[in-house]
């Protein structure tokens, strides 16, 4: 069987993606943006594990609502399939959205995925395996960004250390085109990918800790000198922290490091962590998708504290942890 190609993901040369995470994170080149706030929020609805599921005990609050930025482009239909948005500011972008037209009325969480270097948007499918369709079924959109030809040699604008905001304001005009059609619960907006993918998950929830409930990055992190500055320190957004083990290491970059660095960066904020260092390396774990849609289901935006402070559900996989 043919590995496939983003198993092999490369998100950059540890002094690329240094120079670029530190010039970007220090305004030496690029300044983020906060996205322009709408001027009403809807909270949704606030659904935590399944009873039982947790080994956790004690009352969960949650804060303010998120701030969902308003379109700045023609919001297109929203539809199963290829569907291209236009932020101002950034050339328009395709984006593969999966979702279930006969579950629009659930108003569901929204999953943006960010694929490795070399892949494509199908990458998000390998990765969910089968708890796609029962996301989507449940009133859930995952929607894919095609990366940017003009990025660079890696996928995403950031890693490149390009001052292009572009993948940023796409992110933004996704959020704002599905809120505004109300297909999502704007306090369930999450992000996950792998590699550059995960890196780029990672800046978004520092960049974009406005809207960002929580994340999973696999082979992600806070390489050495990725210092990013938030929007707010309001939310205290949760992570799911994926690495493989000490040979996670690609032209240079320790994942593991990243990955380790970036939960000690969270967890002396006051962000909720939890660490999974499945063992095999510069790759996605297969077994991981269930208990990453069950960590979202549980983190919506400024939940505190946590409903697994106490403990993660036993049916996660063994090797993560608090």
């Amino acid at each position: 069987m043919r590995t496939p190609s983003f198993l092999l993901g490369f998100c950059g040369g540890a002094g690329l993606v240094l120079s670029a995470l530190v010039s970007t994170a220090c305004g030496t080149s690029v300044e983020i943006p906060s996205p322009s706030p709408s001027s009403s929020v809807e909270a949704g609805a606030v659904n935590g594990p399944d009873s039982g599921s947790s080994d956790a005990s004690g009352p969960v609050t949650v804060g303010p609502a998120a701030k969902i930025p308003k379109p700045t482009g023609t919001c297109p239909a929203i539809v199963a399939g290829d569907v291209t948005f236009s932020p101002a500011g950034a050339p328009p972008r395709k984006v593969k959205l999966e979702l279930d037209s006969a579950a629009a009325s659930k108003k569901g969480p929204l999953l943006l995925y960010w694929h490795a270097t070399g892949s494509s948007p199908a990458e998000a499918a390998y990765t969910l395996g089968a708890s796609q369709a029962a996301f989507t079924s449940a009133g859930g959109v995952v929607a894919v960004p095609y990366a940017d030809p003009s990025a660079g040699q890696f996928e995403w604008f950031i890693v490149n250390q390009s001052p292009k905001l572009d993948d940023f304001l796409v992110a933004d005009e996704v959020v704002a085109c599905l809120a505004e059609a109300g297909r999502i619960d704007t306090n369930r907006v999450h992000a996950t990918g792998m590699s550059a993918g995960g890196l780029q998950t990672t800046a978004l929830g520092f960049f974009r800790a406005s809207y960002v409930a929580s994340v999973a990055t696999f082979s992600g992190g806070l390489p050495a000198g990725f210092d990013p500055p938030t929007q707010g320190s309001e939310n205290k957004l949760a992570a799911f922290i994926f690495y493989g083990g000490a040979t996670d290491s690609v032209f240079g970059v320790d994942f593991a490091a990243a990955s380790d660095r970036y939960r000690s960066t969270l967890r002396a904020a006051g962000h909720f962590t939890a660490i999974c260092d499945h063992g095999k390396g510069h790759s996605i774990p297969r077994d991981a998708a269930p208990s990453i849609v069950e960590f979202f289901a549980a983190h919506p935006f400024g939940v505190s504290p946590s409903p697994y402070a106490s403990g993660l559900p036993s049916s996660f996989p063994s090797y993560c942890k608090l």
